[in-house]
């Protein structure tokens, strides 16, 4: 017997009751009397959020570094910076006293208006899946447990409490579950925190089918889920779905009703129990790791500075970037003064310093003459005082730096953004400055994408510099000076307008239900299927170098699904400085059983080359590279057939590809019926030698009443029947053909049972 199945043992059932909810607003309930400590969370995930009190909810924490937000780090696509960043947020959660830091989050951004959208690394499930293991591995290796969020189909702030996500099974599986199936399966995180929303009616609390039958019995998560805080409305109901611990507390009135759900019968006490044993598990876990020892503040703010340069996405750059010392500068931007690098709401850090933008700018710019100009103010009014002081700055200047953040009342957890501008002062000013200086850099800080037709042609060039925490004022110093080499690339498209963008039609919902009509086309699948032009593209980044592809090699030219295979490209810098670059691997489904996207991105590499260097960068593709969900079976599935593999350097830079062929694996049952129309049965592999024989079997009984209509096969054998009768049931083809002469519908339904049961 274990210690805690020991421990659990000699728990009443009040007792069990308890430690299924919190015992304050970070802490689990500790059991003095029987050796059970409380387990600590607190708020992430770009750093550990601390409040002073762990019966706090207050927004000011003891300080911690602000890495860089998920916006940024996703941006880098570098599975070893997020996996050292997570080490360094365990070393601050040791030093505070947290077991648990409350992130990552690995929802999709189906829409550039959700407002926690900085939280969230891309639209597309297999880049977070890559990222959310990274940052798990990094912070579990201290000791420091992690809590993946928010599970599941958590795509938007408004109603977020109350609101239904529709969303089919099949689009579930493909676009929103790979990523949690990604972390919990390879990085086996300490916990799983419910969404606030409902899936399907459902709420994530109360979701047997997420917390239960996926979560646990598919992927083998052995860990605790935990609810989002207020996540729960019915507490027994909750635990038999399968949450185990309810936050935050304490909530006696909660505890009573899981008693008296146990004495009643409405719940099974083993259910109780399980729930018990594992946040009993964990708490002990916790217990064993290393407690107090302090983190170097100075070293984690150089981390974060490196790893915020290496997300910033050079959009544009007409040769001014990089900037040489020396000249007159112009800044111009509340931004510049105010560092704007993290969103609001239950991530807002307290920092242990932070870079001042223009003073980080200044410390690069050897013996420039810099000036500062505020350009537009805090909030949304307008002031053509501050646009005409910077124009007149920038005419008078070498170079004009705009420093422009998207506002926090814009973009900010617990609401969504209205639409995708720029506010209507900061428009204007990008407008008159780059018209009076066209020598002009407008550097962004938001935490997702934003519109810039009514501007982009103004500036030389664009530095999307993200909400990229403390270190965010040094890092944009170091790339605009050229100190680091932009090598960041968009984990998410840059939409032309609002009105193109996938979730248009359906987002935020109405009556609380929120319909996934576009299906698994979120992001660039849908900008690839709907041919729509963009403003940038998912996977777009610019360099101060360029890169040349060779010819794209595979190990081999046909496998088995199961095998996989490996695409490998040489890669060459073929520029005069060093930088990197991130190779993406992206696959096409020449022909499909169902619809698919066009191409899925399902590999990546970055790899440093110095100039003139050449690389073989090398990706292996796994059965899920080429694997569908198929609804029907109820399971993964790939289909015999060819495959594009196109490696490129954006979704929408195809440098190279290389076709395969597969060989599936699987043997799959029929899902005909005498209701499937006879096209269903000629497209199964088991149900087309049958069908085929039966059409030539009615052939004598149709002729006489088709005529024309019923024409013969490519091979002279095989008659084609005309659509109408190819998408009728079978059941009523036999009927038809019958009325007309033909053979007994019944035994030949017999007869075609007993064969498809036999193949």
């Amino acid at each position: 017997m274990t210690k805690a199945e020991e421990i659990l043992g000699h728990m009443k059932l009040e007792e069990k009751a308890a430690l299924s909810i919190g015992a304050t607003a970070w802490t689990t309930t500790s059991i003095d009397r029987l050796g059970l400590p409380v387990l600590t969370m607190s708020d992430g995930p770009h750093g550990v959020r601390k409040t002073p009190e762990a019966g706090s909810m207050q927004i000011e924490a003891l300080p911690a570094t602000c890495f860089p937000t998920a916006s940024c780090m996703s941006a880098t696509w570098d599975v070893e910076s997020v996996r050292e960043m997570g080490r360094a947020i365990a070393e601050e959660a040791i030093a505070l006293g947290v077991d648990v830091v409350l992130g990552p989050g690995v929802n999709m951004k189906r829409t550039p208006l959700c407002g926690r959208n900085f939280e969230y690394f891309s639209e597309d499930p297999f880049l977070a899946g890559e990222l959310g293991v990274a940052w798990i591995d990094g912070i579990q290796s201290l000791g420091v447990g992690a809590s993946l969020k928010h599970f599941a189909a958590n795509n938007q702030e408004t109603r977020r409490m109350t609101v239904s996500s529709e969303v089919d099974e099949r689009t579930l599986r493909e676009i929103y579950l790979p990523a949690f199936e990604a972390a919990v399966t390879r990085a086996r995180p300490w916990t799983v925190m419910c969404c606030y929303n409902r899936v399907n009616g459902t709420y994530g609390s109360e979701n047997r089918h997420l917390l239960t039958e996926i979560l646990r019995d598919e992927w083998g998560f052995d860990g605790v889920t935990v609810s989002d805080w207020g996540a729960v409305h019915d507490r027994p109901k909750a635990l038999a779905a399968g949450l185990e611990l309810e936050m935050p507390g304490p909530r006696p009135r909660r505890a009573k009703h899981v008693v008296d759900a146990v004495g009643s019968g409405s719940l099974d006490e083993t259910a109780l129990d399980r729930a018990a044993l594992r946040i009993i598990r964990t708490a002990l876990h916790a217990a064993e790791a290393p407690k107090g020892a302090p983190f170097d503040a100075k070293a984690h703010h150089a981390l974060a500075r490196r790893i915020a340069a290496r997300g910033m996405v050079l959009l544009k750059n007409d040769g001014i970037l990089p900037l040489r010392a020396g000249g007159r500068i112009a800044v111009i931007g509340h931004a510049a003064e105010e560092a704007h690098f993290q969103g609001g709401g239950s991530s807002h850090m307290t920092t242990t310093q932070v870079d001042v933008p223009i003073e980080a700018l200044k410390g690069l710019a050897g013996n420039a003459a810099v000036t500062y100009a505020e350009g537009y103010p805090a909030d949304e009014t307008a002031r053509p005082d501050l646009i005409a002081a910077a124009v007149a700055d920038a005419r008078a200047a070498d170079v004009a730096l705009l420093y422009v953040a998207l506002p926090t009342y814009k973009e900010n957890e617990g609401s969504d953004r209205a639409d995708l501008d720029l506010t209507a002062q900061q428009i204007k000013l990008i407008q008159a400055v780059t018209a009076a200086q066209p020598r002009s850099v407008v550097v962004l800080f938001n935490g997702s994408a934003v519109a810039m037709s009514e501007w982009i042609d103004g500036p030389a060039a664009v530095l999307e510099a993200w909400m990229a925490g403390q270190a965010s004022g040094g890092a944009v110093a170091d790339v605009l000076f050229g100190v680091v080499n932009p090598s960041g690339k968009l984990a998410e498209t840059f939409p032309l307008r609002l009105e193109d963008t996938p979730a248009y039609l359906n987002h935020p919902g109405e009556e609380d239900r929120v319909r996934y009509g576009e299906g698994l086309f979120i992001g660039y699948r849908w900008y690839d299927a709907t041919r729509k032009r963009v403003l940038f593209p998912f996977g777009f980044g610019l360099s101060y170098t360029t890169f040349a592809y060779g010819q794209p090699r595979v190990s081999a030219a046909e496998f088995d699904d199961t095998a996989g295979v490996t695409v490998s490209v040489d890669v060459t810098n073929t520029g005069s400085v060093a930088g990197d670059e991130i190779v993406q691997v992206y696959v096409h489904d020449r022909i499909a059983g169902l619809v698919r996207p066009e191409k899925e991105l399902k590999g990546f590499a970055r790899v440093h080359l110095e100039p003139g260097e050449t690389r073989a960068v090398s990706i292996p593709l796994g059965f899920r590279a080429f694997a569908f969900f198929h609804p029907g079976h109820g399971r993964w599935v790939t289909e015999d057939g060819e495959f594009d593999l196109l490696v490129a350097a954006s979704s929408a830079d195809i440098r190279g590809a290389a076709t395969v062929t597969l060989r599936s694996t699987a043997d799959l049952p029929t899902l005909l019926t005498v209701a499937s129309p006879p096209a269903d049965w000629l497209a199964d592999k088991r149900g087309r030698p049958l069908a085929a024989a039966l059409i030539r079997e009615l052939v004598p009984a149709l002729k006489p009443v088709m005529g024309n209509q019923l024409e013969e096969g490519a091979n002279g054998l095989d008659p084609v029947l005309p659509d109408f009768l190819l998408y009728m049931p079978l059941r009523d083809l036999l009927e038809f053909a019958a009325a007309v002469g033909g053979p007994d519908p019944d035994a030949i339904v017999a007869r075609l049972e007993t064969a498809l049961a036999a193949s």
